[in-house]
Parts: C-alpha cells; sequence; structure tokens
C-alpha cells in the first residue's frame, strides 16, 4: 500500500512542477542569487555581502532566513557557471518530494485518507505556485515534514539531523520544539536541536563577523518599520484568510461549518475594511479552521502554536508563510471530504502558478538598446533579468547623468532619482498582464498573496494590468535659473545629487553631499545658501563650493535657520556648479535615508 500511494504521490508531484521548470526568476530569487554568488568568494559567509534594496545599500546579514538556501544555490552555480531557469528549477523538485512524501508518512499515521491528505497537501495554491521559487519556503517545509515523521516513527538521529536543516532554511523552524513537544509532553534532548543549531549559527556569525544575523535584521525591522502594530495586525488578517484557501473553502465550511459564532466576527470586522467576499469570506472560513483546530487533538494544536507563532514572528502575511501548518489541515478535512477538493485545489493552483509565470515573464522578454548605461528602478525579475544584461541598481537619489536610461516598474517600490542637470524623456512603456483574471499582486489589486501591505484578499480577481514598465532617457537641457527655490518646478532638472524630494512644496533634505546646476550670472555675484538645521541634526560645519573652488567653510554655532552667502564669484562657463556639504549626517528612526540639513533655496544672488 505504501509503495502504491508513493508512487502516485511522486506522480502527482512531478505532474505540477514539470511544466513549470523554465519558471522566470521570481520574487526574492534574486537576493538568494546574490548570496549563492557570494558564496563563490566565501563559501563558509555567503551573506557576508550586500545589495540595494528599494534604494538603499544593505546588508545580507539581515536576511531574514539562515544560509541553507544560499549555499545549495551557491553550489548550483558552481556545477552550471550561471542561472538557468531549467536546471535549477529541477534541482528543486526533490524538496517538493521531500515534503509530499514525508506528509504521506505522517497522514498514515493519523487517517485512513491517507493518500487523499496528501493530495489535498500538494495541491495547496501556494505548494503549487512557491514551489516553483528558489526561495527558501520549499526546503523548509519539506525538512519541517521529514523531521516530524522520523520523530513519529522514533528515529530520532535522523530526525535532529532533519531538524538542523530545517533551522538552517528558517528562523520560525523554531516553533516545531513545541508542537512535537504536545503529542508527548515530555522533554527530550531531539528537542533542543533546532533552537541550539540557531544559537550556534548566531554566535559563529558574531565571531566570526562581529554581528549577530538576528541584531542585524532588528536593525532592518526598525529602519523599515516592519513589525509596527499596523503591520502586525494586517499580517494576522491576511493569514487568516490565507487559511481559507489552503483546501477549498467549500470543503473547509462543510467540514467545520458548527463553528460559525467564532468566525462571524472577524468576518464582520474584515468587511468594515473590505465588502468583497474575497475578503471577508475568506476570514470567516479561516476562523471557522482556527476554531475548530482546538477540538482535533495535536493536529489541532499544531495548528493553533504555528499560526499563534506566525502572527508574532512575520510581517507581510504571505501565503507561503502558512505551508509548514498546511499538512494538518488538509487531514482534518480529508476524512470529510472526497478527491473533488483536490481538483478544486489543483485547478486554483495551476490558473494562480499560470499568472505568475506570465508576470515574470514579462520581465524577462525586456529589451533595451545596450549602447546605453541602464539604471534599474525597481525589485524582483525585473532587477534580476537586467542586471544580468548590464543594468546597475537605481539607488535613492542617484544621479542619472545625460545618456543614461531608467527602467521603473510602477508595481515595486520605486525610488527617486535627479537627472543630473537633465530631464527625463519618455521612450517606451511595456504593459505586463495576463488573460486570466486573478492576481497574485498587481497595480490596482488588493491581493495579500505575497503581501498584505495593498490589501487582505488572498488573490484578486480583476483584469488590471499586473505592472507597468517605463524606461525614460535623461537628455541633457541647459539650466534656466541661477538662483534655484527647492520649490520650483525647475529645481528638479537642475538637481544633480544628493538631494532629496520636495516636502510642504517649499523645501528638500539634503544628505551629505548636495550638486546643483546653474545658470551663470549677468554678473560676478556671490551665491546665497538658505538652510534649516533642526535640533537633531549632528552637523554643524558647511562647506560651499563653486565649480570646485571653495568659496566658504564655516561652523555653525548652533541649530535653526541660517543663510550663508559666499564671496563674488566669477563664472567661466556657461554653467556652475554648486555644491554644499555638511561635515555629519544622521537617520531618523522609520526613515532609510541619510540627513544632513534641509535647504529651502540656494543659488547667484545680487545682493
Amino acid at each position: 500500500m505504501w509503495k502504491r500511494q508513493a508512487l502516485i504521490v511522486i506522480a502527482f508531484v512531478l505532474a505540477l512542477r514539470l511544466p513549470f521548470l523554465s519558471q522566470p526568476i521570481q520574487g526574492d530569487d534574486v537576493y538568494y542569487l546574490y548570496g549563492a554568488q557570494h558564496a563563490q568568494i566565501e563559501p563558509l559567509h555567503p551573506k557576508h555581502t550586500s545589495y540595494a534594496f528599494q534604494g538603499d545599500v544593505v546588508s545580507m546579514q539581515g536576511h531574514p532566513h539562515p544560509p541553507f538556501n544560499v549555499w545549495y544555490l551557491g553550489a548550483l552555480l558552481a556545477v552550471f557557471g550561471d542561472v538557468s531557469e531549467v536546471p535549477f528549477h529541477a534541482a528543486y523538485i526533490p524538496f517538493s518530494l521531500i515534503a509530499a512524501l514525508s506528509a504521506l508518512a505522517i497522514a498514515r499515521r493519523f487517517t485512513e485518507k491517507a493518500l487523499l491528505a496528501t493530495l489535498l497537501f500538494c495541491a495547496v495554491p501556494a505548494f503549487v505556485v512557491n514551489g516553483t521559487s528558489l526561495e527558501s519556503d520549499l526546503p523548509l517545509v519539506a525538512f519541517w515534514l521529514l523531521a516530524t515523521a522520523l520523530f513519529l516513527a522514533a528515529r530520532l538521529f535522523l530526525s535532529a539531523v532533519a531538524m538542523v536543516l530545517a533551522a538552517a532554511c528558517g528562523y520560525q523552524a523554531v516553533v516545531l520544539a513545541p508542537i512535537l513537544f504536545l503529542i508527548r509532553r515530555k522533554p527530550h534532548w531531539v528537542l533542543a536541536t533546532i533552537p541550539v543549531t540557531l544559537l550556534a549559527y548566531e554566535l559563529w556569525e558574531r565571531a566570526t563577523s562581529g554581528a549577530m544575523p538576528a541584531q542585524v535584521l532588528t536593525g532592518y525591522f526598525s529602519t523599515y518599520g516592519l513589525q509596527r502594530l499596523e503591520n502586525k495586525v494586517r499580517n494576522a488578517a491576511a493569514l487568516m484568510g490565507h487559511m481559507g484557501w489552503l483546501v477549498t473553502p467549500l470543503a473547509a465550511f462543510f467540514v467545520f461549518r458548527r463553528e460559525w459564532i467564532w468566525a462571524v466576527g472577524p468576518a464582520l470586522i474584515a468587511a468594515w475594511f473590505d465588502p468583497n467576499p474575497l475578503c471577508w469570506g475568506s476570514i470567516f472560513v479561516g476562523a471557522l479552521i482556527l476554531a475548530g483546530a482546538r477540538k482535533q487533538g495535536w493536529l489541532g494544536l499544531w495548528i493553533l502554536v504555528f499560526f499563534a507563532a506566525a502572527m508574532v514572528l512575520f510581517f507581510a502575511g504571505s501565503a507561503r508563510y502558512l505551508l509548514p501548518l498546511a499538512l494538518p489541515v488538509c487531514i482534518l478535512i480529508a476524512a470529510h471530504t472526497g478527491y473533488w477538493a483536490v481538483g478544486a485545489n489543483v485547478a486554483l493552483g495551476l490558473l494562480l502558478a499560470t499568472v505568475n509565470y506570465q508576470h515574470w515573464d514579462g520581465y524577462r522578454r525586456l529589451a533595451f538598446a545596450e549602447d546605453k548605461r541602464v539604471w534599474v528602478n525597481g525589485e524582483w525579475g525585473l532587477r534580476f533579468y537586467l542586471e544580468s544584461r548590464g543594468a546597475l541598481p537605481l539607488l535613492r537619489g542617484q544621479a542619472v547623468l545625460p545618456g543614461d536610461l531608467v527602467v521603473t516598474s510602477q508595481l515595486a517600490d520605486s525610488v527617486k532619482f535627479t537627472t543630473g542637470g537633465g530631464v527625463a524623456v519618455p521612450v517606451s512603456e511595456t504593459v505586463i498582464s495576463s488573460p486570466i483574471p486573478l492576481r497574485l499582486i498587481g497595480l490596482n489589486a488588493l491581493s495579500a498573496y505575497s503581501s498584505a501591505a495593498k490589501g487582505l484578499r488572498p488573490f484578486d480577481i480583476t483584469g488590471e494590468p499586473i505592472d507597468i514598465v517605463r524606461a525614460v532617457s535623461v537628455v541633457a537641457r541647459k539650466p534656466v535659473l541661477s538662483h534655484l527655490q527647492m520649490g520650483s518646478p525647475e529645481a528638479t532638472s537642475q538637481i544633480v545629487s544628493g538631494v532629496h524630494d520636495l516636502e510642504n512644496e517649499q523645501w528638500r533634505w539634503m544628505d551629505g553631499r548636495a550638486v546643483l546646476l546653474l545658470k551663470r550670472p549677468l554678473s560676478p555675484s556671490p551665491v546665497e545658501v538658505k538652510i534649516y538645521l533642526p535640533d537633531q541634526a549632528p552637523g554643524r560645519h558647511i562647506t560651499i563650493l563653486l565649480d570646485g573652488q571653495t568659496m566658504l567653510s564655516q561652523t555653525l554655532a548652533s541649530a535653526g535657520s541660517h543663510i550663508l552667502t559666499t564671496a563674488s564669484f566669477t563664472a567661466k562657463g556657461e554653467d556652475v556648479q554648486l555644491t554644499i556639504t555638511i561635515d555629519k549626517t544622521f537617520q531618523a528612526p522609520n526613515d532609510n535615508r541619510r540627513l544632513g540639513l534641509i535647504l529651502a533655496a540656494a543659488g547667484f544672488t545680487s545682493k
């Protein structure tokens, strides 16, 4: 019986994976690949590198996953020499097989419908969609379930090995220890494996680099405000909605419908924020499952413990976060449903996976002139494919010079840039869409499949574009003003670098060094710079240069408003480059910009 069921499961998994072997690079794949590239240099420290993220250079030591997946990708990169979609995705199929066969072994202990429960698990939409990525989710759930299956079989040493691998895939693996404790309710050495492994990794990194990855990660949580209460509430709501679609909601409702009294409240609250049934209906079914789980013994405790941990640990509310608890949900529902539920899940999962493929393939097909310097203003697969063709990641406040091309994603969190004394001229616009009216992510889509930032629906039903990718070319333009008010329309094209976006329609923050282009005045004139130093700004020493010549170097006695005036300057060319520097910068809470002073106006004056 085991062999026949195992062969069916293997065939089922291969049928899901083989059609997507050419899946484009997607989502967070690109960040793991940065680590894989660095693994060729420092195999023991693949995360001792940095990369651009939303316009800032960040340390990969703060990446929210331990290094197993980076090591695995690094090994593939060493074997194949370059990133190639088909062999890389083929190399990830074993994780799906390990997860599926481990699920079968666990299910056989709790239900006579073990094959149905396992196929339901393999048909979970997140398993279908995210199994085609190079992220750490499938390796994590594979080793999580393998460790659980071996623990239940009393193969404790092998279970400990699987736990070590699970810990190397994700910090959330630590939740497995209390879940396994609850089935026997007595301590055992093997339950300490995951926390000891994670502690050893942190201490090793501290000893070899001077910083624990968890400390770096916590710092980024603060910088980007990831653990704010609003994010935690949205995370919890989105996860509850995803619970409703682990198995087709009709089957889940039928099994847990008697718990409706517990689900009405969350559904009504959700409907207040979003009246679409995809939001409140999904949360209603998810709440039914959670309420029903409390009566289902150890499987129910598995669900409740991991869901409670997910509300604390995570912040984005992504569907893939729930993969470690999907199996017990499928086992409980399998006892009261049939194979029609597998068919319903597979149909939805394949449709979502197809839309997902078309999204990332849209980036893969983009092509731009190779005789220009190209900047990519976006993340994910767009970043990967353009960088692989020589593009550079656009950093916050980057000075893009005349002749350069900037490719911007409307979907991603793009950053502002300055045109280096030129003007941005549209070159092309590419609409990325799918004829299938389902969206995991997209423009105007309120889906929380990958992130709850834009909505709480587990996916969305819309024909709106997924993304619009625009390319602009920077064309040189002579400065028209000799004196710049930061709120004037012309200021943007005359800012070369170091000055942030306009605020309150009249002033801008600058970082430690700002460069502006000015039109040459008719006669020798002084330069006047109007600034404001807030109390929290540590810098006090200001330097003003014109065409590289120092015109003023002054230390201010206090914070507040200041007007700095240089001696008269005789310009030799048509344009004058004005540079303003401050000796120290700082970073405000929940703001990842480097800030020096507030700039209101700068330029030649007739005084």
